[in-house]
């Protein structure tokens, strides 16, 4: 699957991958990590869609992946409304073609 738009990761490889992004189970070695899957799916709706994700799955999967690598961190509240802020607009700018 391809919606027609370049990206840097294709829509093939995360849509492959999606699965054991949101099951916080992809591999150290995968040659496409976390990041670029989360890159993707922020800016490619036509994947959100193929795949049924919703963007609070997103979220959540975003915020799992967080707690994991930064332990006990917190982030502040302004940043953490920011982040979640720029996910909508990305995904609303992303919308339907």
């Amino acid at each position: 699957m391809s919606c027609g738009n370049p990206h840097e990761t294709d829509c093939a490889e995360v849509l492959q991958r999606v699965s054991v992004f949101l099951d916080h189970s992809l591999s150290e070695g995968s040659p496409v990590g976390y990041g670029a899957i989360e890159a993707h799916l922020v800016e490619c709706q036509p994947c959100l869609e193929q795949y049924g994700v919703h963007v609070e799955d997103l979220q959540n999967a975003v915020r799992a992946m967080l707690n994991r690598c930064c332990g006990h961190e917190h982030a502040p509240d302004e940043l953490r409304v920011r982040v979640l802020q720029r996910i909508r607009i990305s995904l609303t700018e992303t919308g339907p073609s």
